[in-house]
């Protein structure tokens, strides 16, 4: 991750010259403008790995109108910059997080660029793809010892939405009882590893990835709050009016890059990392077969509704005012893509967590019923292991074997991504109480 900051900055500012949208040609030739986030890796559907796929191209060749279709593929650090090209007509067709959507759709009413939510990439019903995070060696232990600390986020993002509720529901004023600070996730990565902030509260990949490369430990689990999470596709509404048939090119690519994932989940995973210099076993942890994240383009009520929830928060922070959900959330062009499968796909439920492990020079993962199980494993194949994944045993969240936070009740040995909800059950259960992972590896063996 050597120089990380650096690249943020060039990502944010590189895709600025490009002057590509669907509106451009002499109408035999149009270029299609996807703006995209690659190291956000739940938008990897409309994104990293639709690209890689070459889904998209391979629908709008497959049109036959009489023109010709090249896509300019932009890569930007956060969802921002995105919506800034899209209000300004160069980019066609966006993905980003739940709380820059929201943006994104106040955004393009105030300049008189209206855009809408035309489907889902990734998200979690309980909010987990959000994690607060401190460092390796810090003394914090719960929400609580943030009061007066400096704690690093991006404002307006879904990760500061998880920082402010967390916060109050902790009894803490998100204005008054820390020291915000408003930065990009990989100069708050930056900022956490140096020591100048004291803890970060950031979305996919950044917690897992500084959490796998030991300079993090997890202090808030965002699924503790309960709250769905997610990221979408936001198009601009005169560019669906005006090229229909390749919106719906894209959202069909987008579905087949979905079921790409959930069948190749490992391969996924790979194609993933190698595009954007991420650990595979990080992507993994989110996208992966029982990962923290569910795809699905499904534009499901539940996230709807969240999102609903999600704008008083824009609006404290005075980001936004009111916002007109149900006219920005628009699923016409999925459901027309999608056809019959649409259905099915929205009544789709995530698939139940899982306890998996990546056996070195494997192509597939190997799934436990529990995680003694899995540590039983381990311990039997210490120098085998790419990578082990565990389910919280509160809120269901995949978390690194090796990183969680282990109890030993009874028999039972609980993984926990958060050291507070690890204190709770064992205040809950009598006899239960931590232990070290080389001890649990020990029990389980």
């Amino acid at each position: 991750m050597k120089h990380t900051s650096v690249v943020a900055t060039l990502l944010l500012l590189a895709p600025l010259t490009a002057c590509g949208s669907a509106q451009a040609g002499d109408g035999s030739t149009v270029t299609v403008t996807v703006g995209y986030q690659s190291r956000t890796i739940n938008t990897v559907t409309a994104g990293t790995l639709l690209r890689s796929l070459g889904y998209f191209e391979k629908e709008l060749n497959s049109l036959h109108d009489g023109r010709t279709y090249k896509v300019d593929w932009q890569d930007y650090a956060t969802g921002a910059p995105i919506t800034a090209q899209m209000t300004a007509g160069k980019i066609d067709i966006g993905s980003m997080g739940d709380f820059p959507l929201l943006i994104n759709a106040a955004r393009g009413k105030q300049l008189g660029k209206p855009t809408h939510l035309v489907s889902v990439t990734g998200y979690n019903l309980r909010g987990g793809l959000n994690t607060i995070v401190t460092s390796p060696d810090s003394k914090l232990a719960s929400l609580a010892d943030l009061r007066g600390k400096k704690v690093s986020t991006s404002v307006g993002s879904a990760a500061d939405g998880t920082l402010v509720r967390a916060l109050q529901r902790a009894g803490i004023d998100p204005d008054k009882g820390i020291e915000k600070l408003n930065q990009q996730p990989a100069v708050g990565a930056s900022a956490l590893t140096a020591g100048s902030t004291d803890a970060l509260s950031q979305f996919v990949a950044w917690p897992g990835l500084l959490t796998y490369q030991g300079k993090a430990k997890a202090l808030y689990d965002g699924a503790e709050l309960n709250l769905p999470t997610f990221h979408g596709v936001t198009a601009r509404e005169d560019f669906a009016e005006k090229r229909p048939a390749v919106l719906e090119a894209f959202l069909k690519a987008q579905a087949e890059a979905t079921d790409y994932l959930h069948d190749h989940p490992v391969a996924a995973a790979e194609s993933v990392a190698k595009a954007t210099g991420l650990p595979a076993e990080v992507v993994y942890l989110y996208n992966g077969d029982h990962g923290i994240s569910t795809f699905d383009p499904a534009v499901k009520p539940q996230l709807v509704s969240a999102l609903k929830q999600d704008v008083s928060v824009l609006k404290a922070a005075k980001l936004t005012g009111d916002i007109d959900v149900d006219s920005f959330v628009d699923d016409q062009y999925v459901r027309k893509a999608l056809g019959a499968g649409y259905a099915a796909r929205l009544a789709a439920a995530p698939a139940a967590s899982a306890s998996e492990v990546w056996p070195k020079g494997a192509s597939a993962t190997q799934s436990f019923k529990t995680p003694s199980e899995l540590l039983a494993y381990v311990s039997a194949h210490r120098n085998g292991i790419r990578g082990a994944y565990v389910p919280d045993a509160t809120t269901g969240t995949l978390w690194f074997a090796d990183k969680a936070i282990w109890v030993a009740d009874g028999d039972q040995l609980l993984p926990f991504v958060a050291p507070e909800t690890a204190r709770a059950y064992v205040s809950a259960h009598g006899g239960a109480r931590v232990i070290t992972y080389a001890d649990a590896l020990e029990r389980a063996s």
